[in-house]
């Protein structure tokens, strides 16, 4: 048995962050769907799998840990792909030689969506804040400016006036 933190190439002390990008990046390379017929690629994707289904549960890392983790309580761990666990292992398919008008042979938007899509949704958040505060910042440089231009021209009324009448 393989230690699962080098099968996803992450270090003991990784963040639960680090180990799903790890798990990603290593399931995208290994996937049967990318490398049909490789046997290799598809032994490598299912450890990957199963070290993600341990390492990716804090629970079930921690009792890993401890190496008190049981094979029940590994075979109930529920797929990082969300399959059932009744569910047999995907067949490899023939290779296309050509996928079609207008159809890509790998939908790259939909994976990453798929996959980073929390952190998009917190990019984009972040970005609509700053945005906000930009705009705040801007709309009181206006005000203080503004604000500046009436006391100058109140002061320079007040000059002209006084003016005017020392002159009568």
């Amino acid at each position: 048995r393989r230690d699962l933190y080098d099968v996803l190439g992450v270090p003991v002390t990784a963040t639960a962050a680090q180990i799903k990008t790890a798990y990603y990046e290593q399931s995208f390379r290994f996937h049967p769907d990318r490398n049909a017929g490789s046997a290799a690629a598809a032994e490598r994707f299912a450890a990957v799998s199963e070290a993600y289904r341990v390492l990716g549960s804090a629970a079930l890392r921690r009792k890993y840990d401890r190496g008190i983790l049981s094979a029940q309580e590994l075979r109930d761990a529920p797929r990082p792909a969300g399959r059932p666990s009744h569910a047999a292992p995907p067949q490899p398919r023939a290779p296309t030689t050509h996928p079609g008008p207008g159809r890509l042979p790998f939908d790259f938007d939909a994976f990453y969506r798929a996959h980073y899509g929390e952190q998009l949704e917190r990019e984009q958040l972040l970005r609509a804040r700053r945005e906000q505060l930009r705009l705040r910042r801007e709309a009181a440089e206006q005000g203080r400016l503004r604000g500046a231009l009436s006391d100058l021209s109140v002061g320079l009324f007040f000059v002209l006036s006084v003016a005017l009448l020392y002159g009568l």
